[in-house]
């Protein structure tokens, strides 16, 4: 049974590693890629958001896209791994 648990999060890490998800804030003026892991891959910022008059503005939708990137890769990754955990049990957090 620990073998099989073994195998279990050695997959679950590839999984992980695997999976790419997008987040964006401001109508796509912010986009951020993290992985299953919701470790940050790339963000891209429109030119148009860049003022150095507003820059609390970009910070805040800086901060929205990555949160909603991680929201996503969170539901992405309770999804893959609801059809691996036994019924009734969940992921830690989920």
């Amino acid at each position: 049974m620990m073998k099989q648990a073994q195998q279990m999060q050695e997959r679950l890490q590839k999984e992980m590693a695997s999976v790419r998800v997008e987040g964006n804030a401001g109508g796509g003026m912010v986009t951020v890629i993290v992985n299953g892991a919701k470790q940050v891959q790339s963000i891209t910022i429109d030119p148009e958001v860049v003022s150095k008059d507003d820059v609390g503005m970009l910070q805040d939708l800086i901060v929205a896209a990555i949160n909603d990137a991680q929201r996503k890769a969170d539901e992405e990754m309770a999804q893959k791994m609801g059809g691996m955990l036994p019924p009734g049990m969940k992921l830690p957090g989920m």
